[in-house]
């Protein structure tokens, strides 16, 4: 499998289009919102993970060494989304922890 020029430069333009369009699209969000968008991309970082560790067990595109671009790039998408997945997990837990101690508060005066 070998990477053109072309492919390179659409794969490039899409990541950049993305960003930019993720940008205007968080930047637009009212912050009450912010809660279930973390939600859904908890949801999309465990997709990540999934993917890295499949592509990590595939040896395909293991080289003589064995390993390859392709096992480090899954590496460094596991770790990352793992540090995302349990970061939003203990940001929500505080949340909710939050609400829960004003609704105590509330119903103990």
């Amino acid at each position: 499998m070998s990477l053109t020029l072309a492919a390179l430069i659409g794969s490039i333009t899409v990541f950049v289009l993305a960003i930019f369009l993720g940008f205007e699209l968080i930047s637009k969000v009212p912050p009450t919102l912010h809660t279930p968008l973390m939600s859904g991309a908890n949801a999309i970082s465990g997709i990540t993970i999934v993917g890295a560790l499949i592509l990590l067990n595939n040896n395909e595109y293991t080289t003589v060494d064995g390993t390859s671009v392709a096992q480090w790039l899954a590496f460094a998408a596991l770790v990352m989304a793992t540090i995302n997945v349990v970061g939003g997990f203990m940001v929500t837990n505080r949340m909710l922890e939050m609400i829960a101690g004003k609704k105590k508060k509330k119903g103990g005066d």
